[in-house]
C-alpha cells in the first residue's frame, strides 16, 4: 500500500468519523461546532495539500519505511 492511498483512508476515515461523533452527540447544528471543526481540519489540510503538495503525514509515513506511488498526497 502507498502512503498517498493510506492518506486517503485517513483523511475519508477521520472526516466520516468527526461526521458520526457530531450525529452521536447531536452536534450537527451549526450552533455548536466543536466535532466540526475537526472535519475543516481535515478538509484544509487535503486543500492546502492539493495547492502545495506538502503533506505532513506523507513525509511521516516515508520516514516509517513505506513506498510512495505515483499519485498526488492527499487527492
Amino acid at each position: 500500500m502507498t502512503t498517498e492511498r493510506i492518506i486517503r483512508i485517513m483523511a475519508g476515515f477521520m472526516t466520516l468519523l468527526s461526521l458520526g461523533l457530531a450525529q452521536a452527540f447531536g452536534q450537527i447544528d451549526l450552533t455548536q461546532m466543536s466535532w466540526l471543526w475537526f472535519t475543516a481540519f481535515v478538509g484544509l489540510n487535503m486543500l492546502q495539500s492539493g495547492f502545495t503538495g506538502f503533506c505532513p503525514p506523507e513525509k511521516l509515513l516515508k520516514k516509517l519505511g513505506f513506498k510512495s506511488g505515483n499519485g498526488s498526497c492527499c487527492g
